[in-house]
């Protein structure tokens, strides 16, 4: 019984993903080589040459999307890293109410959220009304519609991920090693590079997968906060799905959005090192 008890504590949650996770991607795998329309059904054909029209037709928009979701991540570590180690080295017995700040926006529904930065970002919002009115911008200026407000609405709704991973890595790190490096006559911020930094790796590599992925794939703000020439992956597929209803070419995109993020993520993790971050974080 001790020999199957491992097994027996991993069983509930592998029927779970083997029932939720595997068995719709083996359907969507069958769909995407399918043939046909709703009103006269699908047919299995084994047409793969649906993979590549689809990539060819919607190149931009992967590209588009790749190029906003690293953007936004990379924005989300330099915003995440200070405030997750001001809350994990200078936040006393306040850190969990500091965390629950940051938690906080959860509270609210993801769309709402994202809809709220819309009547903020609006040409007559809060923000751009004032501003227009005290001449410190010009009256056609607006943000909406544009990269950047995608992007910043991808921030903003994902940077909890970013914070969280990072903070628990800090978080672990034994301030005395911090004291033991200055006691050896390193600056400030020689034991920060040499120590703290590589000890943090680990949730650096964790906030980026948690959060690159889904922004990549994100297409609420972009629907809400772009315009037509900031449709992402996600908005496409969403359309040829739901609007569309063209079943084969949405599963088609969807497994290339799939395997070209998964050989990001290999990649990422061997360009950073896996073994080395695995190490950090058994230390």
């Amino acid at each position: 019984m001790k020999r199957l008890a491992p097994y027996l504590l991993i069983l509930p949650g592998g029927l779970w993903l083997a029932i939720f996770l595997v068995v719709p991607m083996v359907f969507m795998a069958s769909v995407s080589t399918q043939e046909g329309d709703v009103v006269n059904g699908f047919v299995q054909t084994f047409n793969f040459s649906v993979y590549g029209d689809a990539l060819a037709q919607y190149q931009t928009q992967f590209l588009r999307s790749a190029g906003y979701g690293l953007t936004a991540t990379v924005i989300s570590v330099v915003l995440a890293y200070p405030m997750a180690y001001w809350i994990a080295f200078k936040g006393g017995p306040r850190k969990s109410t500091y965390l629950l700040l940051v938690l906080l926006p959860f509270f609210v529904s993801f769309v709402l959220r994202t809809v709220s930065w819309k009547f903020l970002l609006a040409d007559d919002g809060m923000l751009l009304a004032p501003l227009k009115s005290a001449g410190l911008v010009s009256g056609d200026f607006h943000v909406l519609q544009t990269t950047v407000a995608v992007i910043g609405g991808l921030v903003y709704n994902y940077l909890p991920f970013m914070i969280l991973p990072i903070y628990v890595a800090l978080e672990r790190v034994d301030p005395r090693v911090v004291e033991a490096a200055q006691d050896l006559y390193a600056a400030r911020r020689e034991a920060f590079t040499k120590v703290v930094l590589p000890l943090s790796l680990p949730g650096v590599f964790a906030g980026v997968l948690m959060t690159f992925v889904p922004m990549t794939a994100d297409y609420v703000n972009a629907g809400i906060l772009g315009g037509p020439e900031n449709t992402m992956i996600g908005n496409i597929i969403q359309t040829e799905y739901l609007v569309n209803n063209d079943y084969p070419t949405a599963a088609a995109l969807s497994f290339t959005l799939m395997a070209a993020m998964l050989i990001g993520i290999f990649a990422y993790a061997k360009a950073l090192g896996t073994e080395n971050v695995l190490e950090a974080a058994a230390r």
